[in-house]
């Protein structure tokens, strides 16, 4: 995503999602993308998102990817994630839809 002109973080690796929460307000960022390759998706990913609506981070779009079986995608878009991209995602599709939620044409649920 920096190659293609986003600005982007890298937080450190096997952040807590209060830590990763703390992080993403602290640096007042509009998009937190979190890869999964330890399937800790179904658990940590609601963490995070309650931990940014908790702290006034609601407007914080989050978007995952990583190796995410494709039948829980549906209970992370259920629990506030707004986009989830599988292995082989296409980088630029993958940009082009985190731009789409940045300029509202889609929606965190």
């Amino acid at each position: 995503f920096g190659d293609i002109g986003f600005d982007v973080l890298a937080g450190p690796l096997f952040q807590t999602p209060e830590e990763a929460a703390e992080m993403a307000l602290g640096e007042r960022v509009n998009v937190v993308g979190v890869s999964s390759l330890a399937a800790g998706h179904k658990t940590l990913l609601p963490q995070l998102i309650d931990r940014l609506k908790e702290q006034g981070g609601e407007n914080i779009i989050v978007v995952c990817g990583g190796v995410i079986p494709r039948q829980d995608y549906e209970f992370l878009q259920e629990h506030g994630v707004a986009a989830v991209f599988g292995p082989g995602t296409n980088v630029l599709e993958a940009a082009n839809s985190v731009l789409d939620l940045l300029q509202g044409r889609r929606r965190n649920q």
